[in-house]
């Protein structure tokens, strides 16, 4: 690509490919994209974006080009990889000048040549960092800036390699670097508190964007720069004096207003200071030792002392925070218990942590987290007063405990009171004694008090356990106040029911649950919104073990049909979503006791599935919600299918963007579905048509497919497979050539299915799996548990069609060019050799019966292996049967005469409908219906009768006198 001719050119498609217009969009990124691989391209897109009096969206567009064509093309091994010619000038070109002056542009430029750093720097590109640290040395405000920026990406870049030679790499760039960078931090820090001090704002901006950018530099060396930090001293003494910068930074804030956009840099570079201390920490522990006392003393004075007051913000609370609990709960500092198998950096560790953390120490701050932080503030009152909702979905939701303050505060709490519990447990319980009885309602201090304590001894439930009588504080206090109807006393309503919550799997007598069921249906009856909904996010009364329907029963419709109407009311996802687990619990625990209540929630949850098309999260709580309902409904769940198939059918379409979300609860809810049909609709059938895409995907959704196809074979076999089992075959083929073991058997498994609902029709629709199931054999399959699939299908084949067997032993001889008595010789004796592969007893029977089913017999091969099918038959019975005590006499345990409902007792699931479609096909099932006692006398006699008398006991002498003595009491009697 000639460079002048073409810049015109690529000038050109560049700016039609920032138009709005797609007509004119399409085509320039067609172009675009043709010329990736063109020689040139890159020169001509780095001369474009370097040219300032071009439009700033062209010269954008040009540096996206070329950023994202640097992984797919620059280095050597790529397909149609840049010349090393082109690369050195591209190289050369990236880092004449730093004068950008568009800060977007000047970013994705600096990103650009990080990129093209972590593949050449610095064996191919030795200039760049001298390049770079000369620099950021000019005087030039707007070049030194845009050098530094590249300064910090290249670094971070170059600090996020894993390999040991980069690590090497960066180790010597570190040391030979870090001195400068720390004096170019600090120039810039003291220059910026200088500006402060003068009150020169505007400058002051400037140099606290220097002072940001250096310390990320800092930061990136410090932390993944050097194997063992401790041992540079201008590590540490850099990490030393980032305590009294921060110190420094702290006081400014005082001087600068809230609404400067200085102040916004500078709370962010004061975080950076935090990230850099639990960076190191959490990368080299041993190395923070010498700073864990003065890290503590720091983060402590601040955050629960006056220190603080007037200076901290929350997010600066929170980094301390993490840093306490960070050397709090790191296993880094915990001595072994056998303190001799401590290492001595452990224990230099633990004897700092323990020196500061006396009991003063411990009280002051459990006491300033419970009565300061835990506090609700005027805001969240207010909130909860105008949107209740909301402030519940905030309260129990939000940010992660990194970042969001309350949070956070809780996180440390639990932290400190877990190591420190025997020290705090006194302090905890003191201020709960201070708070028995009646509160004044007046008081809101006092009312917020009791709230922030409840908090606590909710979140150290765990810790508390044997120091806090939860019962009989329940019945003597805490149901009482649930009573409480004053407006002023909602916050003591809603932490007394939510610290029920935490507490009730921990210590709560079952027979206390009444009465909390009681008091739950009467806030559900005041439309206490915020109470429930706190419980409802904390430990659920059905979600636990101790759960009793029986106990539950009495309040099940009233309860059922609060939640539904709370349901109905509410707005938000997030909440719909958790009166949906609730309402899915109680479902999932009374199950077909549910059906009387359950038509109101029936002909919402349509309505509510639509309003949720953007909300894929809260369709997968509806998903659930179905999943319990049609289990609780059982074959009345087909009253459900008008509603109930096409979300089935959308949720597992893999060609539906939403089945991302919902595929694995759609298959579930498919599988219940059919488990509990009475019978195969042709809109059930039709949504089989999803299943080959689904088998395509191999996914951790697999298992469940396989439960789906049995399924429908236990349904309707004959119209589920006349209509799909050419597919299927097709799809089992392509799965078997590449699928695990465990996939292998479930293959299998379907096959061995369709045979015993289908035994003559069965292997035909499946014919072209079982010559590579007879090879399986043969061959001596080395799984056992796959052999033992093998041997059940040909099992299955042999004793229940004949017929088609005889047809695949004459295929196998012709395949393998061999005598078809050899084959048959060869399968029984591998047969006989891998018997103690199969552990089902269902299948060793099975296995008895096929190989019995060859006999009477005069075939030579037969004869001849007559022995270990008698071996076989024998291990049989003493698998099936068993002995009478009364009469003496065998019986085959495994034989079922006719159908039982079965009894089932309050913790049974009771039987879906395809439990009972395998009871009747199990009556069928010559496993369960012939007796192997019987059926070997019969054969035995049959084939005595064909050999004649002398020709039989031949036979039987080639049988192991013990086995024959074995064979000979099960068959007394006969």
């Amino acid at each position: 690509m000639d460079l002048n001719s073409a810049s015109t050119i690529v000038l050109q498609v560049l700016t039609q490919a920032t138009s709005q217009d797609t007509a004119v969009l399409k085509p320039a990124e067609e172009q675009l994209k043709q010329w990736e691989t063109q020689p040139g391209f890159y020169s001509v897109l780095l001369n474009i974006f370097t040219n300032h009096s071009l439009d700033v969206n062209v010269r954008w567009l040009a540096v996206l080009y070329f950023k994202n064509g640097i992984d797919p093309y620059w280095r050597r091994v790529a397909p149609h990889a840049l010349s090393e010619e082109e690369k050195t000038t591209l190289r050369a070109g990236l880092i004449t000048n730093f004068n950008e002056p568009v800060n977007q542009i000047a970013t994705q430029i600096s990103v650009l040549i990080a990129k093209v750093a972590r593949v050449d720097c610095p064996r191919q590109w030795p200039e760049l960092i001298p390049t770079l640290l000369e620099s950021v040395k000019v005087q030039d405000d707007l070049r030194q800036h845009r050098a530094l920026l590249t300064f910090y990406h290249v670094t971070k870049t170059l600090a996020s390699k894993r390999l040991a030679a980069d690590r090497k790499l960066f180790y010597d760039l570190a040391s030979g670097i870090y001195s400068f960078a720390c004096s170019l931090w600090n120039h810039h820090t003291d220059t910026f508190l200088q500006q402060v001090c003068a009150g020169d704002e505007a400058a002051a901006t400037n140099s606290l964007e220097r002072t940001l950018l250096s310390l990320k530099v800092l930061r990136k060396l410090t932390v993944h720069g050097f194997v063992e930090p401790h041992w540079s001293v201008e590590v540490m003494g850099f990490l030393h004096a980032v305590f009294e910068r921060l110190k420094q930074f702290l006081e400014c804030s005082r001087s600068i207003r809230a609404e400067n956009v200085c102040r916004d840099r500078l709370e962010k570079t004061i975080i950076l200071f935090t990230k850099v201390l639990l960076d190191f920490l959490d990368q080299h522990p041993f190395s923070f030792t010498p700073l864990i006392q003065r890290s503590l003393e720091f983060a402590v004075s601040y955050v629960f002392t006056e220190a603080g007051e007037g200076i901290v913000f929350e997010r600066f609370i929170v980094q301390c925070m993490n840093l306490i609990k960070m050397i709090v709960k790191n296993y880094a500092y915990k001595p072994s218990k056998n303190i001799e198998d401590s290492s001595p950096e452990t224990l230099e560790a633990h004897k700092i942590k323990t020196a500061f953390f006396t009991y003063p120490t411990l009280m002051e701050i459990c006491r300033r987290l419970v009565t300061h932080y835990f506090l609700l503030t005027k805001e969240e009152l207010m909130m909860w007063e105008e949107d209740p909702e909301g402030f519940t979905v905030e309260e129990t939701g939000g940010d992660s405990w990194k970042y969001s303050l309350r949070p956070c505060t809780e996180v440390l709490f639990i932290d400190i009171f877990h190591e420190y519990n025997q020290t705090l447990t006194p302090v905890l319980l003191e201020m709960v004694h201070s708070l028995q009885g009646s509160t004044n309602m007046e008081d809101t201090s006092a009312i917020l008090i009791k709230d922030a304590v409840y908090n606590a001894v909710g979140l150290a439930a765990y810790e508390l356990f044997d120091s806090v009588d939860f019962d009989q504080w329940f019945k003597n206090q805490l149901l009482a106040e649930l009573q409480v109807s004053h407006n002023r006393y909602k916050p003591i309503r809603r932490r007394v029911i939510w610290l029920i919550g935490q507490w009730i799997s921990v210590k709560f007598k079952s027979d206390l649950r009444p009465m909390l069921y009681e008091a739950i249906r009467n806030l559900l009856q005041d439309q206490d919104l915020v109470s429930v909904l706190f419980f409802l996010n904390g430990c659920l009364p059905v979600d636990d073990f101790e759960f009793s329907t029986d106990q539950f029963l009495p309040y099940l419709e009233s309860m059922f049909t609060l939640l539904f109407q709370l349901l109905q009311e509410v707005t938000q996802c997030d909440t719909k979503m958790h009166v949906l687990h609730v309402l899915s619990c109680v479902i999932e625990r009374v199950n077909m006791q549910i059906r009387p209540y359950v038509g109101c929630l029936v002909q919402y949850l349509p309505l509510l599935w639509k309003q949720s098309e953007e909300h894929n999260m809260l369709r997968c709580a509806i998903l659930t919600t179905l999943i319990h309902l049609v289990q609780g409904l059982g074959a009345d769940s087909k009253n459900l299918y008008p509603f109930l198939l096409p979300v089935i059918q959308l949720s597992t379409d893999v060609s539906q963007p939403p089945h991302v979300y919902l595929l694995e609860d759609g298959l579930e809810l498919w599988l219940v579905t059919l488990e509990n049909s009475p019978c195969l609709t042709p809109e059930l059938l039709r949504i089989f048509q999803n299943m080959p895409a689904l088998l395509e995907l191999s996914s951790e959704n697999l298992k469940n497919c396989f439960k789906i196809i049995n399924a429908y074979i236990f349904l309707s076999s004959s119209e589920f497979l006349q209509m799909y089992a050419a597919d299927l075959c097709q799809s089992f083929c392509e799965l078997l050539e590449d699928i695990t073991t465990e996939g292998q058997v479930q293959v299998l498994k379907v096959v061995e299915n369709v045979l015993k609902v289908n035994p003559v029709l069965g292997p035909q629709m499946f014919q072209p799996l079982l010559p590579s199931i007879f090879r399986g054999i043969l061959d001596g399959e080395r799984y056992p548990v796959v052999m033992s699939t093998y041997l059940g299908i040909v099992g299955r084949i042999l004793l229940q069609n004949a017929s088609f067997f005889s047809l695949l032993l004459n295929q196998m001889a012709c395949e393998l060019g061999q005598e078809l008595d050899q084959i048959l010789g060869n399968m029984i004796e591998m047969w006989v050799d891998r018997m103690d592969n199969i552990t089902q007893p269902e299948r060793r029977k099975l296995s008895a019966l096929a190989l019995l089913s060859l006999l009477p017999s005069l075939n030579s091969v037969i004869q001849d292996k007559f022995c270990g099918i008698i071996n076989i038959s024998v291990e049989g019975l003493h698998d099936v049967m068993t002995e009478d005590p009364e009469t003496g006499t065998y019986k085959d345990c495994m034989l079922m005469s006719h159908f039982e409902e079965p009894k089932v007792t309050e913790d049974e699931e009771p039987p879906t409908e395809q439990d009972k479609r395998k009871k009747m096909l199990a009556l069928k099932d010559p496993v369960h219906t012939v007796s192997l006692q019987q059926f070997i006398y019969e054969k035995l006699k049959a084939q005595q009768e064909l050999l004649g008398e002398q020709g039989f006991q031949a036979l039987m002498e080639t049988v192991d006198t013990e086995i024959v003595a074995q064979l000979q009491e099960f068959l007394q009697g006969f």
